[in-house]
């Protein structure tokens, strides 16, 4: 593989830690060449957590490709050669090795939706039982809150995947009761077009529905939503450079989850034969693509990592840091940073409510390196929140061992 790529190799010895989570400036992702590795993570949130990785199996990509800091721990469990693929060598690699690339675009396909289900409050095994009945739930929500515009794309789809389905006879009834109330709840484009503008509320799709495109967003935001009894839960809202839909295309699944043009949007739009196309002839594009998935992965990883974090002014700090690592500024800078939100938005960003949101806020703005300026969040200095939330993350590992020891 040395020779074919021109990549370096590099030897570690058995028990050996390659990479250490949490730790900064990834710049390079690793492919086995010989023997085995352990692949974990402090907080267990995915399925793959404590695998074993053998020849032909690759890890660190998602800190690499996204420039984020680790988020998983790699230990030699037998002496090993690796591969090294630094972060620039990627476009060669994939021109070279198609199969590469699907690969590594297949997985993090697979743990975007698996982090999204668990984010979203459902089990894994449950992602199994989204088929394009699911539309007619779907609908019934939304008619149930008065949005008659997603009710009716819902109803529609539904006839159309399940025309003799359980709940068409019901479902045409209401679709002929909305037609009379909305317009302009679908846009509809030819199989070719591959650059469309979809306007503000207009769905791309709805959870439940077969799919076979993935989008790039040229220009807007594009809110993903899923429905979970009986809320509606906000997932992402993406913007320019963005990209979704992936999942449904590259695995052949129904959609995981639901999205809506935020305001008017323009998208670049890939079907499963030209996806296939551009592998071959665009590698830029598959970095691209691939970097955008990265970042994804590694900030939903991090936000369901958050809800583990027992202490709610941890929580908080864990927060804050993440937006800090996500635009990307040096912990350790000495200027002082604005966040875009306030100290209410970041209390329900981590889920807290009432008295015990009342009790964290007060305590973090006893930080004397926070203030409030114009109803947003400020830190002197980016490291404090670091040196913040690695405290509470250790006060956290030993209030867990307590238990652990007494049980």
């Amino acid at each position: 593989m040395e020779a074919q790529f021109q990549l370096s190799t590099i030897h570690y010895k058995k028990d050996s830690y390659i990479v250490v989570e949490g730790k900064q400036n990834a710049d390079r992702f690793y492919i086995i060449q010989q023997g085995k590795v352990r692949v974990s993570k402090e907080v267990v949130v995915a399925e793959e957590d404590g695998q074993i990785l053998s020849p032909g199996d690759f890890f660190g990509v998602i800190s690499t490709m996204s420039s984020h800091s680790h988020i998983e721990t790699a230990q030699a469990m037998t002496d090993v050669v690796l591969v090294t693929v630094l972060r620039d060598q990627y476009g060669t690699l994939i021109q070279k090795s198609n199969q590469v690339a699907m690969k590594i675009i297949m997985q993090f396909s697979r743990q975007l939706r698996y982090l999204n289900e668990t984010l979203a409050g459902k089990a894994l095994k449950k992602t199994a039982e989204i088929v394009p009945a699911h539309l007619f739930e779907v609908a019934e929500y939304y008619f149930s809150q008065k949005r008659y515009n997603e009710a009716l794309y819902g109803y529609t789809h539904y006839l159309k995947y399940c025309p003799d389905g359980e709940h068409a006879g019901a479902a045409q009834t209401c679709v002929e009761e909305l037609k009379t109330r909305v317009t302009g709840t679908a846009a509809e484009f030819g199989q070719n077009d591959v650059n469309r503008t979809y306007r503000k509320n207009i769905m791309f799709f709805a959870e439940g529905e077969p799919g076979e495109e993935l989008f790039i967003i040229q220009k807007g935001s594009v809110k993903i939503t899923k429905i979970v009894g009986d809320n509606e839960v906000l997932l992402a809202v993406l913007k320019a450079g963005d990209i979704f839909g992936e999942m449904a295309l590259l695995e052949g699944k129904p959609r995981a989850a639901t999205a809506v043009a935020y305001e008017d949007t323009d998208v670049m739009v890939v079907n499963r034969a030209n996806f296939q196309r551009m592998i071959q002839t665009q590698p830029q594009l598959v970095t691209k693509v691939t970097t955008l998935l990265a970042d994804r992965v590694w900030l939903i990883y991090k936000q369901l990592a958050n809800t583990f974090i027992a202490n709610p002014q941890g929580r908080m700090y864990d927060s804050l840091l993440v937006q800090l690592e996500k635009n990307r500024v040096p912990l350790d800078s000495q200027n002082p940073y604005l966040f875009s939100f306030g100290l209410q938005e970041l209390t329900n960003m981590v889920g807290l409510t009432g008295r015990e949101a009342r009790q964290a806020q007060a305590e973090v703005m006893e930080n004397k390196n926070i203030q409030i300026i114009n109803d947003k969040m400020q830190v002197t200095t980016p490291g404090e929140i670091l040196k913040m939330a690695e405290y509470f993350r250790k006060m956290d590992r030993i209030e867990k061992s307590r238990k652990e020891t007494q049980s």
